[in-house]
């Protein structure tokens, strides 16, 4: 498998003469062959942009509606296809790639609805004097061209994430995708382009530096990132006026109640630990275990990571694939190294060949070491007993991160108490803080991020209000 994908430049397919082989990180055997964008590339894409949004912001609701359904209506009879290559290109396990892709049809099909419900308010003015003959109208009008950047973990969903709400509101919008896994946004952008105006869609795989240029032009109104905190905020430093939503990852806490069931919380910690290796932004990497059952989890715990089976991403009947490149699972396997000569215990896992890193649980750790305060972005959980559930949300909080947390508890004041004081965008109880469904508000607080992805969320970052006084 090696076919040739073409970049996309405001609707229209284009093959350039720079080009990059993408690899299997599994086995190094070639996906595809994708054109490359220049600077040149990028400056038309920008043009086609402004010109199509003086056409998009006008389409009505009915219209883009009907626009995205036919998009997942298409994403979902190529669905297979559109599995394997994301399998192949990123190194997902194949049943975690079908699952994306039906969460891509989600974010369309979720999109399409809510562009019909991009609402404003009417109300009077007269709870102040000066109002007391006046009414006011407030609607929300679409920003303007976007440029979204996006990682390789979720080459497709999160891609969509992105042009799903643009396309809702009549934002024309630019995609950077991952120079390690673009090929699904090729795909989709061959399908995204069926069906809206000329210079709705541009997809340009590129380097980060030679994206620079559009992130300062004045003529892009935000920008949409999903990607690294040292990039994200660097990224808003040099953006200008413009508007961004940064969703920058973390190093998830989860908390187990004592009143917990084991069983559950097993079965869904292992999702939550090492679905995709771990390379999940709310990948479950700290476990924080009531001392009282802590080690009837851990032997449960241990006993199901030892079951879990490695290989290649399209054997249906392996769990654990591969990291994204062998420099990435390097540097996983030295923290964990260097965790175990500050003191940590390595209870099972550990080892590495090439891009492939044992599903590793680790105990005896401290708050000081990579493997807890940093974002591990690999197959690598650390668990530690606390007695009271106070301390135990004061350790989940020990963290420059907050995107989401976990809480395993039938506890109502504890679920109370959690929700209050655990300082992240998101907490959920009785799953891993791995759960996410497309249309709640995702996004975190402190170094994880700025503003709410979730296809009504971005909408409304996506828009500006406007307000009319009669």
């Amino acid at each position: 498998m090696n076919n040739e994908y073409p970049l996309y430049i405001g609707n229209t397919a284009v093959k350039t003469k720079e080009k990059i082989v993408i690899t299997c990180p599994h086995d190094n055997k070639p996906v595809g062959t994708v054109s490359i964008a220049n600077e040149t590339h990028i400056q038309q894409a920008i043009k086609k942009t402004v010109k199509c949004f003086e056409i998009s912001k006008n389409i009505p609701a009915y219209e883009r509606s009907e626009i995205l359904l036919s998009i997942a209506k298409n994403i979902e009879n190529a669905s297979e296809s559109l599995a394997e290559t994301l399998a192949l290109e990123c190194g997902k396990n194949i049943t975690f790639a079908r699952d994306e892709v039906q969460r891509a049809i989600q974010t369309f099909t979720l999109a399409a609805e809510e562009a019909k419900r991009i609402d404003g308010e009417f109300f009077g003015l007269d709870s102040v004097p000066k109002g007391a003959r006046a009414h006011a109208l407030v609607k929300r009008f679409p920003i303007g061209p976007v440029l979204g950047i996006t990682p390789f973990n979720f080459p497709l969903n999160l891609v969509a994430h992105k042009v799903a709400p643009a396309l809702a509101v009549g934002n024309p919008i630019i995609i950077k995708p991952s120079s390690l896994s673009p090929i699904s946004a090729l795909n989709l952008a061959e399908i995204v382009t069926k069906y809206v105006p000329n210079g709705m869609l541009s997809v340009l795989p590129c380097s980060g530096s030679s994206i620079m240029s559009a992130v300062k032009s004045e003529d892009i109104k935000m920008i949409s990132f999903t990607g690294s905190p040292p990039v994200g905020w660097k990224l808003k430093n040099q953006c200008g006026k413009k508007r961004i939503c940064l969703e920058l990852g973390g190093n998830a806490g989860l908390i187990i109640d004592e009143d917990t069931n084991l069983d559950d919380a097993v079965e869904k910690s292992i999702i939550g630990g090492f679905a995709y290796a771990g390379q999940v932004c709310i990948h479950t990497q700290r476990f924080f275990i009531h001392d009282s059952i802590f080690e009837e989890f851990k032997d449960k715990f241990i006993e199901k990571t030892k079951a879990i089976t490695l290989g290649h991403p399209l054997d249906e009947k392996v769990f654990l694939n591969c990291m994204i490149s062998e420099q990435e699972a390097i540097r996983a396997e030295n923290w964990i190294q260097e965790a175990l000569e500050q003191g940590a215990e390595i209870l099972c896992g550990g080892k590495r060949e090439g891009t492939k890193l044992e599903a590793t649980i680790l105990t005896n750790t401290k708050p000081d070491m990579k493997v807890e305060r940093n974002e591990v972005f690999a197959p690598v959980v650390t668990l530690t007993p606390f007695k009271e559930f106070e301390h135990a949300v004061e350790m989940v909080n020990n963290s420059i991160y907050g995107l989401q947390a976990g809480v395993f508890t039938n506890n109502l004041k504890h679920i109370k108490y959690a929700f209050k004081k655990l300082e992240v965008g998101g907490v959920i109880i009785n799953n891993t803080p791995t759960f996410r469904v497309d249309q709640m508000p995702y996004g975190g607080v402190k170094n994880s991020g700025l503003g709410r992805e979730g296809v009504r969320y971005s909408i409304e970052e996506m828009t500006e209000l406007k307000l009319l006084v009669i």
